[in-house]
């Protein structure tokens, strides 16, 4: 059992909020830490960084909005600077798959001189339910640059269950583990199993990139639909259309699958119209 806090940045996020209940209900001792926690720490304001470090023994590393933004290698290079300086003994790295431009930041925690464990997540099947694509499903269109690319898409709970338990077994020292669900499916399949249990229509509308990129624009700033845009130019040419094995390596189950996610989303409501 950990003696020292292990320290979750993004505590409050999809992945961190999951990651720090299970670590406590595990019995560990967990520092909350972003932007609105009792621990505060805020990725632009490196200042914030060294108490919310000081004394833990593992951090769990997650970057909001995206490790493609401009200036994320240095922060996450100044991040591991202070954490060896506080006397942190391993980092827990969550990123994306097949992502270029997270590769650097990958590199960096490798480099460390830390003990680590490297997380590439399939896109998120939360992002339906809690994510960016939840009004989308309310309204019954996933317009989205995907084409006809299959994803084998996550469950968080899965993620958070390969990162928590690479935070406090040794096992887990050193492993990169790419997290998928089992199937591949394309976002017309998704949209499929997502209208069966919706109780409503939901249609895939396939658009371009530059389509994608104005309509991110009307609702986000160009710095955010730049960026976006280019990752998903990245992960829709057909790298992603492959399974990994990360959570059965890490947790010796098979990783849970999109229809089960499904079910349990509209079990609990999340779609309905009250929701």
């Amino acid at each position: 059992m950990q003696k020292s806090p292990i320290l979750v940045i993004g505590a409050s996020g999809k992945t961190g909020s999951r990651v720090a209940n299970l670590l406590e209900a595990a019995g560990h001792e967990v520092r909350r830490a972003s932007r609105s926690s009792a621990t505060l720490f805020d990725w632009e304001r490196p200042e914030t960084w060294s108490d919310a470090l000081k004394g833990a023994s593992a951090v769990y590393i997650n970057y909001y909005p995206d490790l493609a933004f401009p200036g994320v290698p240095e922060k996450i290079r100044m991040l591991t600077e202070t954490a060896v300086d506080a006397g942190v003994k391993k980092l827990v790295f969550l990123a994306g798959r097949g992502e270029p431009v997270a590769e650097a930041s990958e590199d960096i925690v490798r480099k460390s001189g830390l003990d680590y464990t490297l997380v590439r997540a399939a896109w998120f099947a939360q992002n339906f339910s809690e994510g960016f694509l939840y009004d989308s499903v309310r309204e019954g269109v996933l317009a989205l640059p995907a084409g006809d690319v299959k994803e084998p898409f996550v469950d968080i709970d899965d993620v958070a269950e390969v990162v928590a338990a690479s935070l406090t077994d040794p096992r887990h020292s050193r492993q990169e583990y790419e997290v998928t669900g089992p199937r591949l499916l394309s976002f017309a399949d998704a949209s499929a199993e997502l209208a069966r249990v919706a109780g409503r229509f939901v249609t895939y509308h396939p658009i371009s990139f530059e389509q994608f990129h104005a309509a991110l624009v009307d609702l986000e700033d160009q710095l955010l639909a730049d960026v976006f845009t280019e990752v998903c130019r990245q992960i829709f040419d057909g790298r992603n259309a492959r399974l990994g094995d990360g959570v059965q390596r890490a947790l010796g189950r098979e990783p849970r699958d999109f229809a089960d996610f499904c079910d349990r989303a509209a079990a609990e409501g999340v779609w309905s119209a009250a929701a």
